[in-house]
C-alpha cells in the first residue's frame, strides 16, 4: 500500500499521522478509555505487566492505548510490531533476544527497553486494512497457552470493532457538519432571493390594482387583472413564507413565557376567539423559549388546523402541554381532516403539499418552519392522530441545563 494512502485511511479513524497533529486522546469525539480497558484485559490474561495498541503509520508507530507504560511514539523502523503486523498472523515470541527478527531491535537490546516475551495480533479491519497491532510483552520470558493466544485474538477483534465504531462516528459527525453548512447556505440563498423578488412583485401588484381601478368591471381586462392579482398575491405569500423559513431557527432570545399568553396573541393574529367553547382554547404553562419563534410556530400549526377543517364537525383546536425534568412538551390538537400516517413525516419537509380534494392554497412551508423552530430549540416536532379524528402536533422542548 502506498504510504500516503495508508495515512489517509488512518485519518478516517481519527488516528493522527503527523507529529504536529492530535493523537487519539485529543480528538473530542473519541475516547481511548475503551481501548485501554481491552489492553489491560489482554495483559492480565497473559500474566504480563505491559500491553499496548499500536497504530502503524507510514513512518511511525503510535501507541494509542497503553498499560504499564506511558503511551509514546517511535519510528516505524524501531518498532517491533511493524516487522510482523502485516503478516496476517499472530506473533508469539517467548524470548525476543533469541529471535533473529528482534534480537537487534532497540526495544530488545536495552537501548529503549529490554523486552523478552513478546506477543502481537494484527488489527485487521473487515476490508483487509491492517491498522496496527494489539501487543503484550514483558522483560522476562514467558510461554502463553493456546487458550491465552486464542483469547488475545478475540480481544484484538474487539479492538478493531471499537476503532470501526470510532471511524463511523467521525464520518457521521463530518456528514452532519456538512449538512448543517449546506442547509445554512441554502437558507441564506432562499432568504436573499425571496427578499429581492418581493420588491418587484409588490410593485407589479400595485400597478395591477391601479389597472383594476381604471377598468370598468364589465370590461374583459377586469377579469385578467383579477387573475393576475390573485396569482401575484399567492406568489407574494410564498415569498413571505420562504423568507420566514430562511430566518427561523437562527439565534434564539430565550425568555420565560406563558403558553396561554402566546396562544392569545396567535388567536388575535388569526382573528379567532380564545377560550372554552371557542374554536381555539389553550391551557397555561410556563416555558423558556424564544417568544417570537414560539408565536410563529403556534400560528403556523393553528393556521393549518383552520385551513384544513373537517366537513363533518365544527372546528375545535386545543393547545396543551406537560412539563417535567426532561423539559416541556406542547401539543396542538385539532379535529380537522387529519393526515394519513404515511404522509405525516413527508409533510414536515419544505414545500410539500398533499393536494387533496377540497384543500386550500398553501406554500407547503408552515410545518417545515415549525419543525425548524423546534429543532433550533433542541427539540422535535412530530404529528399523530387526534383521538376521534384530526391531527395533533407534538413539539418537545428539552430542559435547559
Amino acid at each position: 500500500m502506498d504510504p500516503a494512502e495508508r495515512d489517509e485511511l488512518l485519518s478516517e479513524y481519527g488516528l493522527a499521522t503527523r507529529v504536529n497533529e492530535a493523537p487519539l486522546a485529543a480528538v473530542p469525539e473519541l475516547s481511548p478509555e475503551p481501548l485501554r480497558n481491552l489492553v489491560e484485559l489482554a495483559a492480565e490474561l497473559c500474566g504480563v505487566p505491559y500491553g499496548v495498541i499500536n497504530v502503524v503509520t507510514s513512518d511511525e508507530q503510535r501507541q494509542v492505548a497503553a498499560v504499564g507504560i506511558d503511551a509514546g511514539i517511535c519510528s516505524r523502523q524501531d518498532s517491533m510490531c511493524s516487522k510482523v503486523f502485516l503478516s496476517g498472523e499472530s506473533t508469539v515470541v517467548p524470548d525476543a533476544s533469541l529471535d533473529p527478527r528482534f534480537a537487534a531491535n532497540p526495544f530488545v537490546t536495552g537501548e529503549i527497553a529490554a523486552v523478552r516475551f513478546y506477543a502481537s495480533v494484527p488489527l485487521e479491519t473487515p476490508s483487509g486494512f491492517v491498522i496496527g497491532s494489539l501487543c503484550v510483552f514483558s522483560d522476562s520470558t514467558a510461554a502463553p497457552s493456546g487458550e491465552q493466544q486464542d483469547m488475545l485474538e478475540i480481544l484484538a477483534r474487539q479492538a478493531v470493532q471499537l476503532l470501526e465504531l470510532q471511524r463511523r462516528t467521525l464520518q457521521l459527525n463530518t456528514a452532519l457538519t456538512e449538512v448543517r453548512e449546506s442547509n445554512a447556505k441554502l437558507a441564506e440563498f432562499a432568504g436573499r432571493v425571496s427578499h429581492d423578488l418581493r420588491g418587484p412583485l409588490t410593485t407589479m401588484l400595485g400597478y395591477v390594482e391601479m389597472g383594476e381601478d381604471d377598468v370598468d368591471g364589465d370590461h374583459p381586462a377586469a377579469e385578467y387583472f383579477q387573475l393576475i392579482g390573485a396569482s401575484g398575491h399567492r406568489m407574494l405569500a410564498m415569498l413571505e413564507d420562504v423568507l420566514s423559513y430562511s430566518r427561523m431557527g437562527g439565534s434564539l432570545q430565550r425568555q420565560h413565557v406563558s403558553l396561554q399568553n402566546v396562544a392569545a396573541d396567535v388567536a388575535n393574529d388569526l382573528g379567532l376567539s380564545l377560550g372554552p367553547g371557542s374554536a381555539l382554547d389553550s391551557e397555561d404553562l410556563k416555558l423558556t423559549v424564544d417568544p417570537g419563534q414560539l408565536r410563529t410556530l403556534l400560528q403556523n400549526l393553528v393556521a393549518n388546523a383552520v385551513n384544513y377543517p373537517s366537513p363533518d364537525r365544527e372546528l375545535r383546536i386545543r393547545i396543551s402541554g406537560i412539563s417535567n425534568y426532561h423539559g416541556v412538551t406542547v401539543m396542538v390538537a385539532d379535529n380537522g381532516k387529519g393526515i394519513a400516517p404515511e404522509d405525516r413525516q413527508r409533510v414536515l419537509e419544505p414545500l410539500v403539499r398533499l393536494r387533496r380534494e377540497g384543500d386550500g392554497q398553501g406554500s407547503g412551508l408552515g410545518l417545515a418552519i415549525s419543525r425548524r423552530i423546534a429543532g433550533a430549540h433542541g427539540g422535535v416536532l412530530s404529528l399523530r392522530e387526534t383521538p376521534g379524528g384530526g391531527t395533533t402536533a407534538v413539539v418537545s422542548f428539552p430542559a435547559d441545563h
